[in-house]
């Protein structure tokens, strides 16, 4: 499956900023489950390129000259490759599996979550698909609930949130039954359904199976029609863009994200 991604994402500032650094996780890697056709990050600056803790591609951008709007662009075709049950395989890993079996503060434990672990079923993929249900049952999708800064134990106390408030909570579940499980940032062909194109879901580790890529808000495996950007502990060490500014008062953010899917023409 062909997908063709842009996503825009422009800071505007009240007052102009001294100075700005970014760092972009918003380069989809090459894998075994996804080749990049091509693509192309732009922004009103020079980008530094590196791999970060977890390897996943980032740029950092950094902005000495006041200014007083940031726009970064990132578009392309990624080709993707459909799995089965979800099952990304035992890939090559950048730091240890057991790695992200430990809790972080956004998804660190709860009686409310512990209470979810002791019943969740986490051997099979059928099993993560049931917990990423419940998970759903007890967290309704609701923008404008939830934070950036927003835990787990929070969105399930509040019964509403949205795809990363999802993902956290299963990671934190599968966490406190000592199962590692990753936070994903990526991209999702909407269809028709919601809660799509710019999206979040979680890679679990089973035994025996590897690494199976669950959409918990959708309650559905990962597979053909998602772009994979970064992986990490949570949404701190995966978010597409995160940084630091000095000056520039009151801030307003717009993002654009557009994903469709590109009929693939065959030879005869």
């Amino acid at each position: 499956m062909r997908l063709t991604i842009r996503h825009e994402t422009t800071y505007r500032y009240d007052t102009p900023v001294r100075y700005t650094i970014q760092q972009l996780r918003l380069t989809p890697a090459a894998s075994e489950v996804q080749r990049i056709a091509h693509w192309r990050l732009s922004a009103p600056g020079k980008l530094t390129p590196a791999r970060d803790a977890f390897g996943n591609d980032m740029h950092t951008l950094v902005l000495h000259q006041p200014h007083s709007e940031i726009r970064l662009m990132a578009e392309g075709e990624i080709d993707t490759t459909p799995l089965i049950d979800g099952r990304l395989g035992e890939t090559a890993h950048a730091v240890p599996v057991l790695s992200f079996a430990s809790p972080t503060p956004l998804t660190a434990r709860s009686d409310a979550i512990d209470a979810l672990a002791a019943v969740a079923g986490l051997g099979s993929p059928g099993d993560l698909l049931a917990l990423a249900a419940t998970i759903c049952e007890h967290v309704d999708y609701a923008s404008g609930i939830t934070a950036v800064t927003s835990t787990a134990a929070q969105a399930l106390a509040l019964g509403r949130g949205v795809c990363q408030d999802h993902a956290h909570l299963m990671l934190a579940v599968c966490r406190a039954r000592g199962v590692p499980a990753r936070y994903v940032s990526g991209y999702l062909d909407p269809g028709d359904v919601p809660h799509a194109a710019s999206h979040a879901w979680v890679d679990v580790w089973v035994d025996g199976e590897g690494w199976v890529s669950v959409d918990v808000t959708h309650a559905c495996f990962a597979s053909g029609n998602y772009c994979r950007l970064a992986v990490g502990r949570d949404y701190e060490s995966a978010a597409p863009v995160r940084g630091m500014r000095s000056g520039g008062a009151t801030e307003a953010l717009h993002v654009s994200v557009k994903v469709d899917t590109v009929p693939r023409v065959q030879q005869q």
